[in-house]
């Protein structure tokens, strides 16, 4: 397997590329899109879920080689043949563990937003009173002088 080193602007500019939480949150999402539409071929699976042909190929190819997905044949019509994508009894409970999991996170992440919410608030409350030309004025008389 070949294995491609992402820049450093990647890296440190794009660190969820990286993360395991997305890739475990792009791995919840097919296995929810998969249980409601085992029937999906691969390019469906990718509109499905607004990512590249190639990023669904990945993450399925990792979710059928982990066992939680197994793909089985079935004639689509007359000339073609495509694969049922069934989630497997772990690939079910994976995505009930995976689920909660992202619940945690996202509701972690809410936490945050509201305590940096109302300490915003908090500082534009103090700063309504102030007007801008006076906080000006007080700029220049303190680094100035």
């Amino acid at each position: 397997m070949c294995r491609i080193q992402r820049s450093t602007i990647e890296r440190t500019v794009i660190p969820e590329l990286s993360s395991p939480s997305a890739e475990h949150s792009a791995h919840l999402e097919l296995l929810r899109v998969l249980e409601q539409h085992p029937e999906y071929s691969q390019r469906q699976l990718s509109r499905a879920m607004g990512v590249s042909l190639g990023k669904t190929h990945y993450l399925l190819k990792a979710l059928l080689g982990k066992g939680w997905v197994i793909a089985q044949n079935f004639q689509r019509n007359d000339s073609k043949l495509g694969y049922l994508y069934v989630l497997t009894p772990a690939g079910v409970s994976q995505r009930f563990r995976l689920t909660r999991a992202f619940l945690a996170r996202k509701e972690a992440e809410y936490k945050m937003l509201q305590t940096e919410i109302a300490t915003l608030k908090g500082e534009l409350m103090g700063r309504d009173e102030a007007s801008p030309s006076s906080t000006a004025a007080e700029f220049k008389a303190s680094h100035l002088t």
